[in-house]
């Protein structure tokens, strides 16, 4: 008989700390993303190159010239995730033939009032704070498609298991495996 009362005890103060802890970890979960909610998409002149751990090569002139953006997810004015990409006419297979595609699309914009290619490629993307790769992708697919001019939104990632499961996981498709790079698109978010 006290072993019934003892083991009733026990489970009732046993799942009043599983609900105390649930609680608390729920509460956990919903701070730590609170700061997507207020983050903003800006337009960036320069960011820190040694910070990409995908193509920290590319210096800051290749990043903003020939129709070349840089943008990035600010919060409380911290950029938290960055997003490079350049503007095509075409699916480039490597970063040389983003450079002459992104050229051409540019020179190709004089007759049409400066509008820079149909397609943004994103060649290089990442994130300071947790949540802020997928959140740099969705906004960047927003401000696209509000676009007059893109139609698309390409990758041109680097050939790891890790860019395939970041796009993938975050409703991307592939497109085509190249010799050193490989495409993804982003279709809707």
């Amino acid at each position: 008989m006290l072993d019934k009362v003892k083991s009733k005890i026990f489970k009732s103060r046993l799942k009043a700390r599983i609900r105390k802890n649930k609680k608390e970890i729920n509460k956990k979960i919903s701070n730590f993303f609170e700061w997507v909610k207020g983050a903003e998409l800006v337009k960036l002149d320069v960011c820190d190159i040694t910070e990409d751990p995908v193509r920290p090569e590319l210096d800051i002139e290749f990043r903003t010239s020939y129709g070349r953006e840089i943008y990035g997810v600010k919060y409380k004015g911290e950029i938290h995730a960055v997003m490079c990409f350049a503007f095509t006419n075409k699916i480039p297979k490597s970063v040389k033939d983003l450079d002459l595609l992104s050229k051409d699309a540019f020179l190709q914009s004089a007759l049409r009032d400066q509008k820079v290619g149909k397609i943004a490629i994103a060649y290089t993307v990442w994130s300071k704070k947790k949540g802020g790769g997928k959140l740099i992708v969705k906004e960047v697919f927003k401000m696209i498609k509000k676009s007059n001019h893109l139609n698309r939104l390409v990758t041109l990632s680097p050939l790891t298991e890790m860019a395939r499961k970041f796009h993938l996981r975050n409703g991307a498709i592939e497109l085509q495996v190249n010799e050193t790079t490989q495409n993804f698109e982003y279709k809707k978010l």
